[in-house]
């Protein structure tokens, strides 16, 4: 009998031994391949075991490990963020490193109070966000998620911020391809930032496109240029949290190229070290950072930041992207699994949505299409429909749809390597462990 495993994850659930991974694939430690359907989850954008990563990985090995961001400058950090100012839209050209996206989000929170601070303007603290959403783990970044089996537990830790509603024309029954739909929702910001009032207001965080808590959710047109707009009228900084939709598998570095709208600043983490190194970053405008510099009020920072050797990865993860056009190939492939899961929608009355872009793909289980109504909440389909899958040899991503307490939805999101025979086994094995999740639930 093996003994208990002394590592706490805060869950009570034991997975396989994973031995290996190499491509889309991993093994446990009985030999059992598994695909990588979601990217572990949305952070191996270029596979595992790319060997020139793994390259330059080694050579920054052999030159240091670590150095202090107080004491030196190093030359990947230097040139991650050089090219990291030639990729990002419009002016955004300063680049903050920390460790993941927990610590990235938190410090755009507190850059952007600390330019606030140096512009005068002490009274605006509120950042108002968006409800589902998902914004990372710290008690700050929690103070921004709408996801109340995980925030709750800690509120009285915490100062809970502003909420809008998410633009999810799909359960209001809006056409998301009219402006009028997008005009709507955005203007839920202005209303927030009027009843708060536009002077305590410091920011608005967005994903452009959705991630856990709304599962790979399109905004409707005309909505990212109109949240632009607000946050320009009444000098509210915009944030585009990019931690899972960034990174280039939606077919840009940042989604929010897809509409042409330029952030104040832009968190940015999981594909951006692409699982080879943890690695994160904010980047942001000039004039923000050159304020905070100069008021000397951003006593923050984190001991890995800008390490040399997660900042040779990052490089090298860009350069890999580039080389072997992944991001063109996200698209392709992306595309061929949005129309197979579209498909299901036929077979399947239980498919009630099918949303996302490139290999950033999600469908939502119903129990009603015509109302979109969840199924039971007793039924946990979010985590059983995923326990099939994994024994089937499938890794999907699930999270409750409704804010955490009903609603299941289901994120496909394979790495950026994907070919259309991936896609096809990624059908293959979903399709029977929906036909094992509908036979065991009776429906």
């Amino acid at each position: 009998m093996s003994k208990p495993s002394n590592l706490f994850w805060g869950a009570s659930r034991r997975k396989a031994r994973m031995v290996r991974a190499e491509g889309v694939y991993l093994w446990d430690d009985t030999g059992k391949r598994y695909l990588d359907g979601s990217s572990g989850p949305m952070t191996c954008n270029i596979g595992h075991g790319n060997a020139a990563v793994l390259a330059a990985m080694q050579d920054q090995m052999r030159a240091s490990t670590f150095a202090m961001r107080l004491h030196f400058e190093t030359n990947p950090a230097e040139h991650l963020a050089s090219r990291l100012a030639e990729i990002a839209p419009g002016n955004l050209d300063q680049v903050f490193y920390t460790s993941g996206g927990s610590e990235a989000v938190e410090s755009a929170m507190k850059l952007a109070r600390a330019h606030a601070l140096a512009m005068g303007e002490a009274q605006r603290w509120k950042v108002i966000s968006r409800y589902p959403a998902y914004h990372g783990c710290t008690l700050g970044a929690l103070s921004v998620t709408g996801y109340a089996p995980m925030t709750a537990p800690f509120d009285p830790m915490m100062v809970q911020m502003p909420k809008i509603p998410a633009p999810r024309a799909y359960l209001d029954g809006l056409d998301m391809d009219d402006p009028a739909t997008g005009h709507h929702y955005a203007d839920m910001l202005e209303h927030s930032i009027l009843a708060e009032g536009p002077e305590t207001v410091l920011a608005f965080i967005v994903e452009p496109i959705g991630g856990a808590s709304t599962g790979a959710l399109v905004p409707p047109a005309g909505y990212m240029a109109r949240i632009r707009d607000i946050c320009d009228r009444y000098g509210v900084l915009l944030i585009h949290d990019e931690v899972i939709s960034g990174g280039g598998r939606v077919g840009t570095f940042f989604a929010g190229d897809l509409w042409g709208v330029v952030p104040d600043m832009i968190t940015l983490s999981k594909g951006f070290g692409a699982g080879y190194m943890p690695l994160g970053a904010v980047i942001l405008r000039a004039p923000i950072a050159e304020a905070v510099v100069g008021a000397a009020n951003y006593l923050h920072g984190f001991t890995y930041g800008g390490n040399p050797l997660a900042c040779a990865a990052g490089l090298a993860v860009l350069n890999e992207i580039e080389r072997q056009g992944m991001m063109d190939n996200a698209v392709t492939v992306g595309t061929r699994l949005g129309t197979r899961l579209r498909a299901l929608m036929q077979r399947y009355e239980i498919v009630g949505d099918v949303r996302g872009t490139g290999l950033l793909q999600a469908f939502e289980l119903v129990s009603d299409r015509a109302t979109m109504a969840p199924l039971p909440a007793g039924l946990n389909a979010y985590d059983r429909l995923v326990e099939i899958a994994y024994e089937n040899g499938l890794i999907i991503y699930a999270r409750r749809s409704r804010g955490g307490h009903a609603g299941d939805h289901f994120l496909l999101a394979p790495p950026m390597i994907a070919t259309d025979a991936h896609i096809d086994e990624i059908m293959e094995k979903l399709t029977r462990s929906l036909d094992t999740f509908i036979a065991e639930s009776r429906l």
